[in-house]
């Protein structure tokens, strides 16, 4: 699974062909990106001018709701990691062992990941 961070989403704003290919690659396997609607929250500014490559990737991304439960989870992963920035917490929430999370914030992901005890492939963009 591929799990998108704020930092994809400006990057694809931003034209990053990198990272647009990435996304083309996942989607054309059979899976769709995720993120979380904290992640939306950080980077939404309307959808149009330049902005409207960010539509785009989200109307094909699966936006997860920070729910209770999911909020839990990511209160207690910073708990245990000394981490404070909670959307980055429900991003690594949403990923799994073997996962690749796409992220402009490579380091506090990685401390997050291994407090939450998985392995998953940090992608800077």
């Amino acid at each position: 699974m591929l799990v998108l961070d704020a930092g994809a989403f400006v990057a694809v704003e931003r034209g990053d062909r990198d990272v647009v290919a990435l996304v083309k690659r996942e989607r054309l396997a059979g899976r769709v990106p995720v993120t979380s609607g904290g992640v939306v929250a950080q980077v939404w500014r309307g959808g149009t001018g330049r902005q409207a490559p960010l539509a785009r990737l989200l109307a094909g991304t699966d936006v997860i709701a920070v729910d209770d439960v999911l909020g839990r989870r990511a209160g207690m992963l910073l708990a245990r990691s000394g981490q404070s920035d909670a959307v980055d917490a429900t991003v690594v929430c949403l990923a799994g062992d073997g996962d690749d999370i796409l992220t402009s914030d490579t380091g506090d992901l990685r401390a997050l990941a291994e407090a939450a005890g998985i392995h998953v492939d940090l992608i800077p963009v």
